[in-house]
């Protein structure tokens, strides 16, 4: 319905409050409010935004719902939808922007605020990489897969092409856990061992992989397993070199017995 004198003085002190410090203190309700303001500036927007956050749970639920879906809540039409979208959108974008070009280790607070506004309320499993350069700034990141994560999914061979492709020196790769719990499956471990073999043999740092779960996440650096995945394939190279010289010296030992 139009807005009367009440409910513009309502949507004045919102906006007024917002402008003097942001989103502080503000409830869920009240900032899907503003949002669908945007899209419908006459009409009075607090009952579909109660309704929406009824709907959708939390503020990032209205964010992540699907325009189809917002839109059968009543006084949300199609324009307030594609806001509701853009701005979400917008947030990715302006996000992601701060992290390019900046060292991955000062940053590391930008990368996780980037990562869980993009990837935590995914409902399947997306893998990404992030391309970092000799210095470690952060250069570019891609989605390289989206369903179930794992070696058939991911190939080491693409996660190599796309780091020559970017002229990168070091990695970090990234996936979300739809559950929430963000501890390693053993296929997600398989796969990180896989990534770090393949990146030293093309002289690749692997510097991280992280899971996304419900507001915490799990680091493989942070728990020492990365670590662990260079010691092992230290071992195996030294143990292929220690064959390979053992082939070697039987070799000449044949063919110095054939000569006698």
């Amino acid at each position: 319905m139009p807005l009367d004198d009440t409910h513009q003085g309502h949507r004045k002190r919102l906006r007024g409050k917002f402008l003097k410090s942001g989103l502080a203190g503000f409830h869920d309700y009240e900032i899907v409010e503003l949002l669908l303001s945007l899209g419908t500036p006459r009409k009075d927007c607090k009952l579909p935004a109660k309704e929406a956050i009824k709907r959708f749970k939390t503020l990032r639920g209205v964010l992540e719902a699907p325009p189809e879906e917002l839109q059968q809540i009543g006084g949300i039409g199609a324009h307030s939808a594609f806001g509701i979208k853009l701005v979400r959108e917008v947030a990715r974008e302006y996000l992601k922007a701060k992290i390019l070009d900046k060292p991955f280790y000062k940053s590391s607070q930008e990368v996780f605020d980037y990562l869980y506004h993009s990837m935590r309320g995914l409902k399947k499993e997306v893998f990404k990489v992030i391309y970092l350069n000799s210095q470690n700034q952060i250069i570019d990141t891609d989605d390289l897969s989206e369903g179930t994560v794992n070696s058939s999914a991911v190939s080491p061979r693409e996660v190599v092409e796309g780091a020559i492709k970017h002229n990168a020196a070091s990695l970090v790769f990234v996936h979300n856990h739809p559950s929430g719990n963000p501890e390693p499956s053993t296929s997600d471990r398989e796969l990180t061992r896989e990534l770090v073999y393949a990146g030293r043999i093309m002289r690749l740092k692997v510097l991280d992989h992280i899971i996304i779960g419900d507001n915490r996440y799990f680091s493989f650096a942070g728990e020492g397993l990365l670590e662990e995945y260079e010691l092992d394939f230290m071992k195996l190279k030294l143990r292929g070199t220690s064959e390979a010289k053992r082939r070697l010296y039987q070799a000449r030992l044949s063919t110095d017995k054939r000569r006698y």
